[in-house]
């Protein structure tokens, strides 16, 4: 990722060029390897051949080229063993410098940050950030506040209006019609009702009463 952003370091490429001149020696040598170990397995038939033919001579120089053959694979084995020894190496030095190059890099961008936000701005950033929220915390309580408070009336008038609704409401009672409750069932006992369904003889005083509302209708 580092190298992406920041380019391919220096010694990452020579490190890469070494490694593939290393694979490409390598190839060389075991194709030498390969075309020898073929020699090797010629020399042997020619020397079987020639034991053959009882050509003694013959089948001892065949040997002969045989073992030279054979030195050059061991000498190429050899070759080969140091290259991957090599390559190893190489590969972890490349990883080490890897490792190296990313922590300086990371080291480089924190230090950059670092310098660009310093312990001074944080804590006045943070100072503004409470004096911000203070003052919103203010005009929020300050608006969710009732427009009057019960404080600020006068009691006494809060009597006098109350008294004068009492008042008014006395005086629609007063005014309403008065309901008529039904009167209640009289009970007449048996004995009176019959005295009173008799017809009550007239007495003197009754007549003389009589006579006089006759007179005045005159």
């Amino acid at each position: 990722m580092f190298s992406r952003l920041f380019g391919k370091p220096k010694t990452e490429s020579n490190a890469l060029a070494t490694l593939d001149k290393m694979n490409e020696t390598l190839e060389l040598l075991e194709k030498r390897e390969n075309f020898l170990l073929k020699q090797v397995a010629a020399e042997v038939e020619k020397a079987k051949g020639f034991a053959s033919a009882k050509n003694k001579r013959a089948a001892i120089q065949c040997l002969k080229r045989k073992r030279l053959y054979e030195q050059q694979v061991e000498q190429l084995g050899n070759f080969q063993l140091r290259i991957h020894d090599q390559m190893i190496m190489l590969e972890g030095a490349k990883a080490t410098t890897e490792t190296v190059d990313a922590l300086r890099t990371g080291a480089a961008a924190m230090k950059a940050m670092q310098k660009a936000t310093n312990i001074d701005d944080v804590d006045k950033t943070m100072d503004e950030i409470n004096a911000q929220t203070e003052n919103m915390k203010m005009i929020q309580e300050a608006l969710s506040a009732p427009i009057g408070s019960a404080a600020d009336f006068d009691e006494d008038e809060l009597e006098a209006e109350l008294e004068e609704l009492e008042g008014a409401e006395l005086e629609d009672q007063l005014l309403q019609p008065a309901k008529t409750a039904p009167a209640a069932p009289v009970h007449v006992p048996v004995a009176a009702g019959r005295q009173a369904a008799r017809p009550q003889r007239n007495t003197a005083e009754d007549d003389e009463l009589a006579a006089l509302q006759a007179e005045m209708a005159l």
